[in-house]
């Protein structure tokens, strides 16, 4: 009697939907892909916007008329923000949206202007334009160069305050000062209601250097 051929095993049809598992980890793993894209296209953004303000403030200092970065642009740089020790320049626009702080320090719209009795406020974000701001010390410089000329600050001491109960009163009369203002922790990834101040004084000008010479 012949012997019965051996029957094949049959082996398990692959599933066609994943795991949860692997749902899991592969969303995971695009959520990952997102943030790090995100993380490298903000600075980049923030990068290439000074790049294009640049050339619109060379314009105004040429010119003396106000010049947009890109003619959709609802701003526009106001001013030239250096730090001669940690060794950084940055344009600042005027306050025209909340979007602008992506582009440069914002000089809010409540402010006396720069060298005025009063307080100018530049703000900006912690991650990208002022994320030296932790190393501007009592003593460091600040030169604010606006379309008229430059003015010289010098830092006189910082402190941590809730947005809305800063203290900063911009038409307050007194000395002109600046305030540079960030989020609050230096580090951190996510909003809360704590606030950076840096604040810097007018360094007076030289009553010989103001005076026009003669001949």
């Amino acid at each position: 009697m012949a012997k019965e051929a051996p029957r094949p095993t049959l082996q398990p049809k692959p599933s066609r939907h994943a795991s949860p598992r692997a749902l899991t980890a592969m969303a995971l793993l695009i959520a990952g892909a997102l943030i790090a894209a995100q993380a490298l296209y903000i600075p980049a953004k923030a990068q290439v916007a000074q790049v294009l303000m640049s050339n619109a403030w060379a314009q105004q200092l040429k010119t003396g008329d106000l010049a947009r970065p890109w003619p959709w642009a609802d701003f526009a740089p106001t001013a030239r923000l250096s730090f001669p020790t940690q060794n950084r320049s940055i344009l600042a626009v005027t306050d025209a949206s909340g979007e602008s702080l992506a582009f440069g320090p914002t000089l809010m719209a409540a402010s006396v202007k720069p060298g005025a009795r009063g307080v100018a406020v530049f703000a900006a974000h912690r991650d990208t334009h002022f994320d030296f701001l932790k190393d501007v010390k009592p003593g460091d410089v600040v030169t604010v160069e606006m379309r008229d000329g430059p003015q010289r600050f010098r830092v006189t001491g910082s402190q941590v305050v809730r947005w809305d109960v800063s203290g900063i009163q911009t038409h307050d009369g007194g000395a002109p000062r600046i305030a540079l203002v960030t989020c609050w922790p230096l580090d951190a990834k996510t909003p809360g209601p704590m606030r950076y101040v840096v604040w810097a004084e007018l360094i007076p000008e030289p009553l010989s250097a103001s005076m026009p010479s003669q001949a």
